[in-house]
């Protein structure tokens, strides 16, 4: 079940970030009726809670808690029953499939303010694995189906979060199906650049930690380790990035990068 093991930062849930109250006196995150639960959260405002009113978001804070994993672990497993879903405060997270020979399949990744998990499922079709530290804010998945046949808007924005993540799926299978090793790997970094750091874009360079192990690299794009290294290799020689430890990647120019995604 997603969240078993619950502790700390943020939760995903809520209104617009400012109001006005009777008196006209302007409501913000720190004097509106926003449980305290959501006041930290800033994944809240682009994610299933963003369309919720105050009354509405206080009924589903009852029923929320905040869970943090490690880079490793498991959230919920590949046929697991789904008793919870959560929404993605922090961190990435991994979703594959296992073949019956032990053979592994990244098929995605998400960032926040994603929803995880399969809406109105029996039991989960993915393993879901904790890429990097994870904050997640977890709801029984009764209690949000409940929810969910209460409020339109909330039905809505969850349609629109599984419409665009079809969209976002259909978009990957022409990266695996038709794009260069070179194009594949651009493509992983700019996916990641963009997500990990919403303000990808604006001036200066774009630093983040990769989710993935060059083997989940690998596996995610269809490639051999030693190819996902050797692209590395040229990207970083061509001058569009730079590594050091291993894992932490700077990109001084987002643009040259995306122009070599194909």
């Amino acid at each position: 079940m997603i969240g078993a093991a619950a502790t700390s930062p943020a939760a995903t849930i809520a209104i617009t970030r400012y109001g006005f109250g009777a008196m006209g006196e302007r409501q913000d995150i720190h004097n509106s009726d926003i449980p305290v639960l959501c006041r930290s959260c800033e994944a809240r405002h682009r994610g299933l809670c963003g369309v919720l009113k105050p009354d509405e978001l206080i009924k589903l804070a009852k029923q929320t808690h905040k869970a943090r994993h490690k880079e490793g672990e498991e959230l919920i497993g590949e046929q697991t029953e789904i008793r919870s879903y959560a929404n993605v405060m922090r961190g990435v997270v991994k979703l594959s499939k296992v073949l019956e020979d032990g053979r592994q399949q990244v098929v995605g990744l998400q960032f926040a303010p994603d929803f995880l998990g399969r809406l109105f499922g029996q039991e989960s079709q993915v393993t879901a694995e904790a890429a990097s530290t994870v904050d997640l804010c977890v709801v029984p998945s009764k209690a949000l189906e409940r929810l969910m046949a209460e409020t339109p808007a909330l039905e809505h924005r969850l349609m629109q979060q599984t419409l665009r993540e079809l969209d976002e799926a259909r978009e990957w299978m022409v990266t695996l199906g038709r794009k260069t090793a070179q194009e594949k790997v651009a493509s992983f970094l700019h996916l990641i650049a963009t997500h990990a750091d919403p303000t990808a874009g604006d001036d200066g360079p774009v630093q983040f930690e990769l989710p993935l192990t060059r083997a989940d690299i690998a596996d995610f794009l269809g490639l051999t380790i030693e190819t996902v290294s050797r692209q590395l290799t040229k990207l970083r020689q061509m001058g569009v990035i730079a590594i050091s430890n291993n894992r932490h990647v700077e990109i001084g120019d987002l643009d040259a990068l995306k122009a070599l995604c194909g």
